[in-house]
């Protein structure tokens, strides 16, 4: 007797569940499952790697790539053929943050809803902060930047720093390089509004607005003293480059200093 697929688990269901196209209402619709949805969600939208993304669901790195198959035939035919897409049932079993995610450290879900209670994941004392990085200060703008320095802190204190490349990422490409590196907030000077929205939904607390000295900036944010912008805003259209690169913090675009 074959044994019973295993349960997928994800994160949550999705805010919205039919997307249909005008002037096919009464058209029958393809049905995407749930499973189906939260693997696009974690490989296409998040860029994670099938295998992060079997280990996030607890499944194999084949039945991943099998669901990935399924799914993105299905959204085709939507598009093709013009038909509503509604996503419903499956075998999955959802986490809803009550389950530590497969890194041993609280899932998106379960952070969101510590967030809204005030509280901090258990077990979840490490901090990945990322800084848009150029020759020790803050980049001043985040579609732009070629480096970020990353640092690891554990219960308020820096344990490792190291600086990466984002290797020509840029824009929205550049929310899922540091999703992908684990970061769970990023200090940087300008920033547009579609990488803030790509941000918030990979889970990012976003610092922006700030300017000077990346290490003094990290520092002020462990002890709860870092100044930021909560409505920063970057047009890099509207800015001149300088020979150094480019030169938002003169426009006003970064706002707090560290020295």
């Amino acid at each position: 007797m074959p044994r019973p697929p295993r349960c997928r688990r994800i994160c949550g269901v999705p805010q919205v569940d039919t997307f249909c196209p005008n002037g096919c209402e009464n058209t029958e619709p393809i049905l995407l499952t749930l499973d189906e949805y939260e693997v696009i969600r974690l490989v296409d939208l998040e860029q994670q790697t099938h295998e992060q993304c079997a280990a996030q669901m607890e499944i194999s790195r084949s039945t991943v790539q099998e669901i990935y198959e399924s799914a993105r035939s299905k959204i085709a035919a939507c598009l093709v053929h013009g038909k509503p897409l509604h996503i419903t049932g499956g075998n999955y079993r959802i986490c809803g943050g009550q389950e530590a995610a497969h890194c041993g450290r609280c899932c998106r879900m379960q952070r969101a809803n510590m967030e809204k209670s005030g509280k901090t994941c258990k077990g979840d004392s490490i901090m990945k902060i990322a800084v848009t990085y150029e020759n020790g200060r803050i980049f001043q703008h985040f579609g732009h930047t070629e480096q970020f320095k990353l640092y690891e802190a554990v219960d308020g204190k820096i344990v490792h720093a190291e600086v990466v490349d984002t290797n020509g990422s840029g824009h929205g490409a550049l929310a899922g390089f540091l999703m992908q590196n684990g970061v769970d907030a990023l200090i940087c000077g300008g920033i547009g509004g579609g990488a803030q929205a790509a941000l918030a939904e990979a889970g990012i607390k976003l610092y922006g607005g700030v300017s000077g000295d990346a290490d003094a900036a990290v520092s002020a944010l462990l002890s709860g003293n870092l100044g930021y912008d909560p409505n920063v805003h970057c047009d890099h259209h509207n800015h001149e480059h300088g020979e150094d690169g480019h030169t938002c913090g003169d426009h006003g675009c970064g706002k707090h200093s560290y020295h």
